[in-house]
């Protein structure tokens, strides 16, 4: 095969599937939204199930449903009817691809879901087909041909399903107001659930957030800034509102002006007056951009009230993954 003829196929299969897509935009209608409502209002699960290349798109779909706040799960057809469709309740709702609507373990599975009273909403190119004349709605995805050459295997049909799932799945994230709080809870570990870090999951509290009122010394304040293992202290009013902090840097400047002289004398006349600070509901992805910006290591960490509740140290940072 000619290399200009594999180009001319490659974009003639971009330009099929890119059209399938398309094309289901005029088929999101009135079955799309009761669709996302039943799937909202769901006490159960919603359980994907496909087989073959759909049973992957299912898979995929149920993914990105759990990750955003619906409680999903896959169940594999054939599997199913070999005991696993005990791992269903009546309070599911299932959602079945197919692109012929014929596959036979899908058609197997609808006797069990109806008997079960289960909700069942199809994805399918064939509306009229087994699995589309017995769900309670009907998706069509209206491919009547794929992109394979041979007309024989998924793929346009592939990628309208999932398409249409990540529709479904985001049209619920909005539904639900899913926030990236939200997110952050699901995605734990890796780089997207560290962005999402809040700046009071990581915070120093206690004996490791050395906190001085403005009249206690230098010296004094030292002792509570070894005795914390920090880099700073961070000093309040009578009502634990911030006032300053006073770091290593401040330390050495003064030192170098002054002399040991500046032990005895009142914190507060030697610390950095409103310093930056930040909120420990804020994430901890702004508290870098400050520190990072600002060339600080260390940032008091206040609640609603302007009380100083917390340090972030950059080494907290790299500790959860941030930097």
């Amino acid at each position: 095969m000619k290399k200009s003829n594999i180009l001319k196929l490659a974009k003639e299969v971009l330009e099929i599937e890119a059209l399938a897509i398309s094309r289901l935009r005029a088929k999101i209608g009135k079955d799309f939204e009761k669709a996302v409502q039943w799937i909202s209002d769901c006490k159960g699960r919603v359980i994907l199930t496909g087989m073959g290349k759909p049973g992957f798109i299912a898979r995929k779909i149920a993914a990105t449903m759990a990750s955003t706040g619906t409680p999903s799960l896959y169940l594999h057809p054939a599997e199913a009817v070999h005991g696993d469709f005990g791992m269903v309740t009546s309070q599911d709702l299932v959602i079945a691809i197919s692109q012929s609507g014929e596959s036979e373990e899908i058609v197997r599975l609808i006797p069990l879901i109806k008997k079960k009273g289960m909700r069942l909403i199809a994805l399918t190119s064939v509306p009229r087909s087994t699995l589309g004349r017995n769900a309670d709605i009907t998706l069509d995805l209206g491919v009547r041909r794929e992109a394979c050459p041979l007309n024989l295997a998924p793929s346009a049909s592939t990628t309208a399903s999932l398409a249409l799932g990540d529709a479904l799945a985001l049209s619920l994230l909005k539904k639900k107001g899913f926030r990236s709080e939200d997110f952050a809870e699901l995605h734990p570990a890796g780089t997207l659930g560290r962005r999402l870090l809040k700046v009071e999951e990581i915070m120093r509290t206690g004996k490791a957030n050395p906190i001085v009122k403005t009249k206690t010394t230098v010296r004094q304040a030292l002792l509570k800034i070894t005795a914390s293992r920090a880099g700073s202290c961070t000093i309040v009013d009578g009502k634990g509102k911030l006032v300053g902090v006073f770091t290593d840097g401040d330390l050495r400047r003064h030192l170098k002006r002054q002399g040991e002289k500046i032990l005895e004398k009142p914190i507060a006349q030697l610390a950095t007056l409103k310093p930056r600070f930040i909120q420990k509901d804020k994430l901890a992805e702004e508290a870098f951009h400050i520190m990072e910006t600002l060339r600080i290591d260390e940032l008091p960490v206040l609640d609603a009230s302007r009380r100083v509740v917390g340090l972030l140290d950059v080494q907290d940072l790299m500790r959860a993954g941030r930097v």
